[in-house]
C-alpha cells in the first residue's frame, strides 16, 4: 500500500498561492500546536484543511454540501467554502472563510450564548434526515449507556490510583438508571458529534458565533450533542440549552452521563498511553466541566414531559 504524503509548509504555500489572488502573500502557519500538518491558518481570513487519509477525504467531500443544508436551519455561522479539490491523488483540501472568535476554552458562554446553543440543537433536529442521507451522512446506532458505565467504572479505578478521580462519584449512575436513560423510539436527528473538539466559536461577549467541523456528522442519538456541549461548556449550560431546545429530562440526563463516562474513559486512556488523545490539560478540563452539578440531579423523580422525559427514579 502506498503511504500517503505528509503536507509541509511548502506544500501549503504552493497550494494557497494557486487558490488566492496574486499579491495576497500567503502567510501560512499551523492552526494549533496539536493540529499537525492537516489544519493551517492562511493569513487572517482563511483556514485550510487537508485530508491526510482517504477515509477523512470521503467525509470532507460531503461536508460543503452538508453545511449548505445545515445553514438553512441553524442561526449560528456555518463556515463557507472558498475552494476545494485534491492536494494529492485521492486526498482533499478545503479552503474556508475563517469564522471570527475563539473557542469555548478561550471564552465562557453567556446566558445569551446558551440561547444560541439551544437554537443550534433545535435547528439540527429540524434538518430532514432523508436530505442528510442523500448527501451520504451515515446513520449511527445509539450507544449502550450500560456498557459505557462499566467501562467508566474500570477507568475510574485506574484514575483513583493516579489520584485523578473519586470512583464513588459514579455510584450515582446505577444499572437501573441506565435502563431508564435509553433512547426513546424515533429519537433520531442530525448530530454534529464533535462539538467538544474546539468546534464551537465563541465571541468575547459569550455569544456562539459559529460551529466548525461538520465532517463527522451522523444521523443518530441527539443526546450525543448534549454530551458534547457538556464537555465543551459545562454540564449546567449544556442542560439549560437542551431544555430551551425542548429536550426533556431523559435526553438531558442521558447526554450528561454520556459526557461524564466519556470524560473518565478518555482521561484514563490518555494517562495509560494506550489511546491517542488531546493534551492532558484539555481532558482534565473536560472531566471537570462534565462533572459540574446540575439541578436535575437533585430531583428524586422526573415526570414525563413533551421533550422526552419519563418518570425515572434517581
Amino acid at each position: 500500500m502506498t503511504q500517503a504524503p505528509t503536507p509541509t509548509e511548502d506544500t501549503v504555500r504552493r497550494l494557497v498561492g494557486s487558490l488566492l489572488p496574486r499579491g495576497t502573500g500567503p502567510d501560512v502557519r499551523p492552526a494549533t500546536e496539536g493540529a499537525g500538518p492537516a489544519t493551517w491558518w492562511v493569513g487572517t481570513r482563511h483556514v485550510l484543511r487537508l485530508a491526510t487519509d482517504r477515509e477523512t477525504a470521503a467525509r470532507r467531500r460531503r461536508e460543503p454540501r452538508l453545511r449548505d443544508l445545515v445553514r438553512a436551519h441553524v442561526p449560528v455561522t456555518v463556515p463557507v467554502t472558498v475552494a476545494h479539490g485534491e492536494w494529492a491523488p485521492g486526498l482533499t483540501y478545503t479552503l474556508d472563510a475563517r469564522v471570527p472568535g475563539g473557542s469555548a476554552e478561550d471564552h465562557s458562554v453567556s446566558a445569551v450564548g446558551e440561547a444560541d446553543l439551544a437554537a443550534l440543537l433545535t435547528g439540527l433536529r429540524e434538518v430532514p434526515p432523508r436530505q442528510a442521507e442523500t448527501l451520504g451522512v451515515p446513520r449511527a446506532p445509539a450507544r449502550s449507556l450500560e456498557t459505557l458505565r462499566r467501562s467508566a467504572e474500570a477507568a475510574a479505578r485506574r484514575l483513583a490510583v493516579a489520584d485523578e478521580f473519586d470512583p464513588a462519584r459514579l455510584a450515582q449512575l446505577t444499572g437501573a438508571a441506565t435502563a431508564q436513560l435509553g433512547v426513546g423510539p424515533g429519537a433520531v436527528a442530525l448530530v454534529h458529534h464533535t462539538l467538544a473538539d474546539d468546534h464551537l466559536v465563541v465571541g468575547a461577549d459569550g455569544r456562539v458565533r459559529g460551529v466548525l467541523g461538520w465532517a463527522d456528522a451522523v444521523l443518530g442519538d441527539p443526546a450525543e450533542d448534549i454530551a458534547g456541549l457538556a464537555l465543551a461548556v459545562g454540564s449546567p449550560a449544556a442542560v439549560r440549552a437542551a431544555t430551551l431546545a425542548g429536550y426533556g429530562a431523559r435526553p438531558c440526563l442521558r447526554g450528561l452521563w454520556l459526557a461524564r463516562c466519556d470524560a473518565v474513559v478518555h482521561l484514563a486512556g490518555a494517562l495509560s498511553g494506550k489511546t491517542p488523545a488531546p493534551p492532558l490539560p484539555v481532558l482534565r478540563a473536560r472531566l471537570r466541566r462534565a462533572w459540574e452539578a446540575i439541578l436535575l440531579e437533585r430531583v428524586t423523580e422526573l415526570r414525563g414531559d413533551a421533550g422526552g422525559g419519563d418518570t425515572a427514579p434517581w
